[in-house]
């Protein structure tokens, strides 16, 4: 395993971390969670290098953060850093556009939360908060600015992050003006190449951190996706892979799929792509069974991408504006 430096906060982390919506399970999220096999495959990421790992309250409703909390309690000298994230009081993934900062991270519920994952967590002091979601409109609303120096200056947290609403790269930057923001979580991948325009360029000029999330598209990268896919009922990806979508994002795998070279798996380009960017802190897929494990934290050997396959990869750019299925 390879690590990289988180920004301005200087932590050494795996350039390849956990990604805990899918283990964590719940409504809302993924199916097929297993909380028999889900410790030990936290348990086999630890043992192979991974150290940052990011969840949230919502990902099992807590379970998720107690998955966490144990692993934190396995390991105490394994400099694991861990993320989690407030929900938005009204429950909307992403903000309805009258959405107001009290509708959604009001001081008092900030603090709800933070305790809540405290608890969670079995810890004193969470390394990373980050909102669920955000809104730049909100930014001169002094009351998050306030909540958030304090957490700090009371050592409840260490370090605050946004993880920014989907396709909405940009959707930040005016937070960042204001110093606060430590690290930003967005979707980047080899359909999703917009964060290199803006976002990357200001987090390497300020020393923000960069979490990448979606590395395999919800699954659209994995290569595994055909016209006559359909998800159980209760997985989310059934709405985002719905008619809109599930189309013609097989058609461009399929593209895809005459560029990946032949020693390796779509899923290996996929994370190589993002690990090719200097702003990239950490990728984090999901990780569900010990082979998925093992064979992403595999991707952290050193090998760089081509540069002529990686300038094809950027021909497969699809820019989209967000929709009521894309959450």
């Amino acid at each position: 395993m390879r690590y990289r430096t988180m920004g301005r906060l200087g932590w050494q982390v795996s350039e390849i971390g956990y990604g805990m919506w899918g283990i964590g399970g719940g409504p809302g999220g993924f199916t097929g969670w297993d909380y028999d096999v889900a410790p030990r495959c936290l348990d086999l990421a630890v043992e192979l290098g991974c150290t940052f790992f990011d969840t949230a309250w919502v990902y099992g409703r807590g379970v998720s953060e107690q998955l966490l909390g144990r692993l934190l309690r396995d390991y105490p000298d394994h400099g694991l850093k861990i993320a989690t994230k407030v929900p938005p009081k009204n429950r909307e993934w992403p903000p309805r556009p009258s959405d107001t900062l009290d509708d959604v991270f009001p001081a008092d519920h900030v603090r709800e939360y933070v305790h809540l994952s405290l608890d969670n967590l079995g810890v004193d002091r969470i390394d990373l908060l980050q909102f669920h979601v955000w809104e730049d409109r909100w930014t001169p609303d002094e009351r998050w600015q306030r909540v958030v120096a304090e957490l700090k200056a009371e050592g409840l947290i260490e370090a605050f992050g946004l993880s920014v609403n989907r396709w909405e790269p940009a959707n930040c930057l005016r937070a960042i003006d204001t110093g606060l923001v430590d690290v930003v979580q967005v979707i980047y991948n080899i359909f999703d190449q917009a964060p290199e325009d803006e976002l990357f360029e200001r987090a390497l000029r300020d020393g923000v951190g960069i979490i990448a999330r979606v590395p395999f598209d919800e699954g659209g990268l994995t290569g595994r996706l055909t016209a006559d896919t359909i998800f159980p009922e209760g997985d989310w990806r059934a709405t985002y892979f719905g008619p809109e979508n599930l189309g013609p994002t097989v058609g461009r795998a399929e593209r895809l799929a005459k560029t990946v070279p032949d020693d390796m798996t779509m899923p290996e380009l996929a994370l190589r792509f993002i690990l090719h960017h200097p702003a990239v802190s950490t990728v984090i897929p999901g990780m569900r069974r010990p082979e998925h494990v093992r064979a992403n934290l595999a991707v952290s050997d050193g090998t760089p991408l081509d540069s002529r396959l990686l300038q094809e990869l950027r021909a497969h750019r699809w820019d989209r504006e967000p929709a009521w299925w894309s959450m």
